[in-house]
């Protein structure tokens, strides 16, 4: 019975390592997808350009690959080195994604200042030799999101030095329709818009977290179990 509980424990370390391991997967195969079917869109910071979200989603995909291969080749193989690096760093990232949360709620404000700051900074480069990324990011935002600016269209009055706007600040897009009249433009905050919108969409990304959380709780509980019973000589 002991033998049959034991190699119960190994499948269960098995099963959850593979899903987190294929969690990894589609993770890494939405930012490849992202990267060559959008591949001028890219972030709107001008202090972090590789920051894209195709650029975030390969890393993040690719080390919880990484991860996810030591739990299973660790479990399947028995192997103590292996199981250790794999419940360390796993340990490391769970610890990381709590404090990550907690500084975000306890600096919002700072956060929100820096943002607009770096975002503001980054109209500069708008339409500028080697910023394409940059400046088809900014038009995508402004069009989808009806917005103009980072906190209104006057933004943009700094970068032209005049009283004209992207043409994707328009109601009504035409060629030239940023140098008509202010009331053909959109006048809502584009930070303010995006913020609303992740806002609207909150209950989606806490449930995504919840289940990367539970994910990873589940994939440790089997570790620390097996470890307590002697599986892993």
């Amino acid at each position: 019975m002991a033998e049959g509980c034991m190699r119960g424990l190994r499948y269960g370390m098995v099963f959850f390592n593979l899903l987190f391991w294929l969690g990894g997967c589609g993770i890494l195969g939405v930012g490849v997808w992202l990267s060559v079917t959008q591949g001028n869109f890219a972030t709107l910071s001008s202090s972090l350009p590789s920051l894209s979200a195709a650029n975030l989603l390969i890393v993040v995909g690719t080390i919880i690959m990484v991860i996810g291969c030591l739990g299973c080749v660790g479990a399947v193989k028995e192997s103590r080195p292996l199981l250790l690096s794999f419940f360390i760093l796993l340990l490391l990232i769970f610890f990381l994604e709590i404090l990550s949360i907690t500084l975000f709620f306890v600096y919002q404000d700072q956060i929100d200042h820096y943002a607009q700051r770096d975002l503001k900074r980054g109209l500069q480069l708008f339409g500028t030799e080697g910023n394409v990324g940059l400046t088809n990011a900014w038009m995508i935002v402004q069009t989808d999101f009806r917005c103009c600016g980072v906190t209104n269209h006057t933004d943009w009055f700094d970068v032209y030095n005049a009283s004209r706007v992207p043409d994707s600040c328009c109601l009504e897009y035409s060629d030239n329709c940023g140098l008509e009249n202010p009331g053909t433009w959109w006048t809502a905050p584009c930070y303010e818009r995006v913020k609303d919108w992740l806002q609207e969409n909150l209950v989606a990304l806490w449930i995504f977290a919840l289940c990367t959380a539970l994910t990873q709780v589940q994939t440790l509980t089997p570790f620390q179990i097996s470890a307590h019973l002697n599986v892993l000589r």
